[in-house]
């Protein structure tokens, strides 16, 4: 009796126990089923702006720079020039001392008069040998003076001849003389080729410069600073987007907050490799009416070479996700067998890939002409199934990216990653491409 009694109050304990065990395991089971299904991190497909850009980087310089040198060596006698000076064509901007170079030229005249006064000397000699040479003729003639005598008299006028030729050219090589000793001496003016303004001076009054082996630079002149140009350096995959009269945009480190705009004028065929890395310059026209832009400037440049309005666009984070190998998908089938096909996976238990239906082909093509390249996969979530479709890409801007087929439309809920015990490891992507 004592026994049976003691059972009996021990009962409530018992099933106290069992009920703890019981929610003990439905509590286990609970977090274990929610461990394994796998999370998912969605955004939505929608409609919205895409602009295609290629971004470069380059240098601001004048449309035209010209080096301003010396002719001659010598001391720099005066600067009439500085930085930033404006300057019209011809004006003098500086002077090299010109003291040795006026002897030169007075050296050249004198020979000239020399020269001159040996021409004369040479023309009357001739002139009087021209004289007796004839004389001697008829003296021979008459028997007078015998033949020798006259041949003689003959081959001197002769050489007389050629003396005054000598002079002659004696004078003209002393007059070539003046000319480039008076040129010399209209060196050591220095005047300005071109209208612009002195960006750069190279010397100081009482420099000596040297122009022996080259002609120094003395000064840089810009043309017109209100008309510059950028010289960027397009990498070769992306100089194809690139066309004459295309708009480009860019900013330079010294105005953060603006942006100038610009117009390409030419993309230059050569072609320059620094360390195996091919680029080309691209030539950009620059209107800077408030001179802001400086030479030297570095500009980060965006061209925009395709641009489209209200279209249909998914982030790329949804381009390059891949559903992980443990939920074991089935891909869809390629577009090049003229259907479209997408995989089913339920989104909460994470089951056994089931088929979907398929549809009628991919739907439109993409724009100037589809590819096989162009054509990619998303995974979208359907009545809480993951289901993956097939799309055709357009362009992309680096962070959304154009669909012009398939059969994808806006509000569609795109998986971009995965999480939770479905996904063994890093989830699943493909390979990085924009």
């Amino acid at each position: 009796m004592n026994s049976k009694s003691r059972f009996r109050l021990s009962n409530p304990w018992l099933w106290g126990l069992a009920v703890l065990l019981l929610a003990a395991a439905l509590a286990w089971y609970w977090s274990r089923s929610r461990a394994e299904a796998p999370e998912f991190l969605t955004a939505p497909a929608d409609l919205g702006t895409v602009v295609a850009r290629v971004t470069a980087t380059g240098t601001l310089s004048a449309l035209v720079t010209v080096q301003v040198g010396s002719q001659v060596s010598g001391r720099i006698h005066e600067l009439f020039a500085d930085f930033n000076s404006p300057v019209k064509k011809g004006q003098l901007i500086a002077t090299i001392d010109s003291r040795l170079f006026e002897a030169e030229v007075q050296q050249a005249r004198a020979n000239v008069q020399a020269a001159e006064a040996n021409l004369l000397r040479a023309r009357v000699q001739a002139k009087d040998a021209r004289r007796q040479a004839q004389r001697a003729v008829e003296l021979a003639q008459q028997g007078l003076l015998s033949k020798g005598e006259g041949d003689t008299a003959l081959a001197t006028a002769d050489a007389a001849d050629a003396s005054v030729v000598s002079s002659q050219a004696a004078v003209v090589q002393a007059k070539a003389s003046q000319t480039r000793a008076e040129t010399n001496l209209a060196y050591t003016r220095i005047s300005s080729p071109t209208d612009g303004v002195v960006i750069s001076r190279s010397v100081d009054v009482g420099q000596t410069v040297a122009a022996s082996m080259s002609a120094p630079i003395l000064f840089t002149i810009a043309q017109d600073l209100r008309q510059m140009q950028v010289n960027t350096s397009v990498a070769e995959s992306d100089v194809g987007r690139l066309r004459a009269e295309m708009p480009a945009s860019f900013t330079v480190d010294a105005y953060p907050g603006e942006r100038f705009q610009g117009k390409v004028r030419q993309v230059r065929d050569v072609a320059t490799t620094t360390q195996n890395v091919v680029t080309y310059d691209a030539v950009i026209d620059v209107d800077n009416p408030d001179l802001k832009l400086k030479p030297g400037m570095t500009a980060n440049v965006t061209f925009t070479y395709a641009r489209r309005e209200d279209t249909l666009r998914v982030p790329n984070a949804a381009l390059r996700f891949r559903p992980p190998e443990s939920l074991n998908p089935v891909q869809p089938v390629a577009a090049a067998e003229a259907a479209t096909s997408a995989s089913a996976i339920p989104a909460s238990t994470g089951g056994t890939a089931r088929p979907a239906s398929r549809g009628a082909g991919m739907r439109g093509v993409a724009r100037g002409g589809g590819s096989p390249s162009s054509l990619r996969t998303v995974w979208v979530l359907r009545d809480g199934v993951l289901t993956g479709v097939n799309v055709t890409t357009g362009i992309t801007d680096g962070s959304f990216t154009e669909i012009v087929g398939g059969e994808l439309k806006a509000g569609d809920t795109l998986v971009t990653d995965v999480l939770g015990a479905a996904a063994t490891g890093t989830p699943g992507r493909a390979p990085r491409m924009f």
